[in-house]
């Protein structure tokens, strides 16, 4: 049985809450790019600074932050890949009272949204 997630602060969150390799579990592209890397993701690993993208067959890196907008304290993530650079906004993050279990919710500036988990 899985333990149960609760709701982080995302105006509190810190960054490594993001780390470690999350799966891809829901995508709804929207009017994004299906062709592009992140749209064909099946699991983002995020160290501290770094990332890898792996989709079928491919493995590409690039490196991430978190932003926050000055009015709201909402995060943002920035993406820089070789061949993509956007801003995902984390619109949900929960994770067990241990940290072991997190689902996280990103919502792109292209319209795409990403549900992901850790660990995979």
């Amino acid at each position: 049985m899985s333990a149960p997630l609760f709701d982080v602060n995302l105006q509190q969150l810190p960054d490594e809450y993001l780390t470690g390799e999350w799966c891809v579990t829901t995508r709804v592209l929207n009017r994004g790019n299906p062709a592009s890397t992140l749209a064909q993701a099946t699991r983002l690993t995020l160290h501290p600074d770094t990332m890898q993208v792996h989709r079928p067959g491919q493995q590409d890196s690039g490196q991430w932050l978190v932003r926050r907008d000055e009015l709201l304290s909402r995060p943002y993530l920035e993406l820089h890949l070789l061949e993509e650079e956007t801003r995902a906004l984390i619109t949900r993050l929960r994770r067990s009272t241990d940290g072991l279990q997190r689902q996280l919710s990103l919502y792109f500036l292209s319209g795409m949204e990403l549900e992901l988990v850790c660990p995979c």
